[in-house]
């Protein structure tokens, strides 16, 4: 089935034959399901910490910090923002020049209050010889759309999120990237030191670069701190084979095969090439101006205490496992820690020899962990939190997509529309075991767990596939906790009036 042409193509990628062919099984196979036992809520899998224990927390995390270790803040910052301007790009291309739906009067009606308004004004001037007034005013509305979004303007509709104007400020407005930044300073900094890590597409790695050039000496001389900032790439041996709705490889009309990127699950492989002790992982868009940060860093304290708190705890007991001096007791209270504290249940645990169980508990604690931020459920596009059967038949908490629930499954479909909570993508990340050795990150994938989209090229259908995501089926074999955290931490922008809600005025 696979030419030289196509050896050829897959050794550039660094992508084996084996790949390729598990790739094309799976889109004969498909994935299945997950089992799901219940949504998680409160008391079942998502703690609320109260203010005396958030005190506590944020306690654990200072110390953990004084102790010079090493935290880096990890942002997925690659997408385009091209979908943020859905409806802007369909009014351009309209048969009418005026305002019409209410998105559109929404943004026309408040459009001097866009931090990009300055330099959208100065791209008017520059492309039409009339700044946003007048040519409002003559009711060309269009051109004033057209240089928000074109590559002779400020090229919105092309440039990533990250590198969009965000909110204002006295002396100049912000990009998200910024924001990131200064939230870095403000919770994740140590030895008096910011390491901030973006994911970038290539074609913007070097706006990324002049940008951080430009604004970082600002913010360090601002907070008193020292950044190193830094970038990667989603890599060509992460992309997937495209396949035909028969499930035979899709060829490109040079006659080559056609890749497509794997999606953020494919960023496990940037996440293991991190060195820290902790890792922050948080969207591009999910930023609030200073005046709002005050919930947002304390919440990342409160999780980052919960998670240090917790792998002290895991660590003192790997430690009591390794001198096999242990009591029946002891295992007694290691086996309502693994059960109760990191949520992981194995039905028959009690039917398991000694040695045997020793070997369970060890494999259960010794493996990365994650406390995910969750917010109250308020119709947002996020995954949910849920208790999930896993592939050994013990039950954890994961993070879930739509796409990986039997939505012929009503029980299961109840459970996802009338979850309490979902996850913005709030994670903080402790990737090292307790002997100070990184983690493996890619050995704790769960293959299974990936999806096949329908999407098209050129006119014909084709399947795609994506890898398991990054704090989906990527994660899956890693302890999990959720904590409850203030809807005031999720601001996310999907849409260019996003940035007209008062969080991000």
């Amino acid at each position: 089935m696979l030419t030289q042409e196509d050896l050829k193509q897959l050794a550039q990628k660094g992508i084996s034959e084996q790949q390729i062919e598990t790739q094309l099984g799976q889109f004969k196979t498909g994935f299945p399901f997950l089992k799901l036992e219940a949504a998680a809520a409160i008391g079942r899998g998502i703690v609320v910490p109260n203010a005396t224990e958030g005190r506590k927390y944020v306690e654990a995390w200072q110390r953990y910090k004084a102790a010079g270790r090493r935290v880096v803040k990890f942002v997925p910052a690659s997408g385009a923002a091209s979908r943020m301007f859905k409806d802007m790009f369909a009014f351009v291309d309209a048969d009418y020049d005026k305002p019409t739906t209410d998105f559109e009067k929404k943004y026309f009606g408040n459009i001097q209050h866009f931090a990009f308004y300055k330099e959208l004004d100065a791209a008017c001037q520059k492309n039409n010889g009339k700044g946003i007034k007048e040519l409002l005013a003559e009711g060309n509305y269009k051109a004033v759309a057209a240089n928000m979004l074109k590559a002779d303007g400020l090229n919105y509709g092309q440039l990533p999120k990250g590198l969009l104007l965000f909110h204002n400020y006295a002396d100049s407005p912000r990009t998200p990237m910024e924001e990131h930044l200064v939230e870095g300073a403000m919770y994740a900094a140590s030895n008096g030191q910011a390491h901030v890590h973006f994911t970038v597409s290539h074609e913007h790695m070097e706006l990324f670069k002049q940008k951080v050039a430009q604004r970082a000496d600002v913010y360090a001389k601002q907070f008193g701190i020292r950044y190193d900032i830094s970038f990667s790439e989603q890599k060509p041996s992460t992309d997937t084979v495209a396949a035909n709705p028969d499930g035979t490889p899709f060829r490109n009309s040079d006659g080559s095969l056609l890749f497509r990127p794997g999606g953020h699950g494919a960023l496990i492989e940037n996440l293991n090439e991190i060195e820290a002790d902790v890792i922050f992982v948080k969207n591009i868009d999910n930023v609030v101006p200073d005046r709002l940060k005050g919930d947002t860093v304390l919440w990342k304290q409160i999780i980052a205490g919960v998670l240090v708190t917790l792998q002290q705890k895991a660590f003192g007991y790997l430690q009591l496992l390794d001198t096999g001096k242990y009591t029946h007791d002891q295992i007694e209270e290691i086996i309502r820690f693994v059960q109760q504290d990191l949520c992981c249940r194995k039905a028959d645990i009690k039917e398991l020899e000694d040695a045997d169980l020793v070997i369970y508990l060890r494999q259960k604690l010794n493996r990365p962990m994650r406390v995910c931020g969750v917010v109250k459920n308020v119709g947002e596009p996020g995954g949910g939190p849920f208790l999930t059967y896993n592939q050994d038949g013990t039950v954890s908490l994961q993070i879930l997509e739509s796409s990986q629930i039997d939505k012929s499954n009503k029980e299961y479909m109840d459970m996802f529309t009338k979850g309490t909570h979902f996850n913005p993508v709030d994670l903080v990340c402790a990737v090292k075991d307790y002997q100070g050795n990184a983690f493996d990150l890619p050995k704790y994938v769960d293959p299974t767990t990936g999806f096949i989209s329908q999407k098209s090229k050129n006119g014909k259908e084709l399947q795609a596939l994506e890898l398991p995501g990054l704090w989906n089926g990527a994660m899956s074999n890693w302890n999990t906790v959720f904590v409850e955290v203030p809807l005031s931490t999720f601001n996310p922008v999907k849409t260019v009036n996003d940035l007209l809600r008062d969080q991000h005025q």
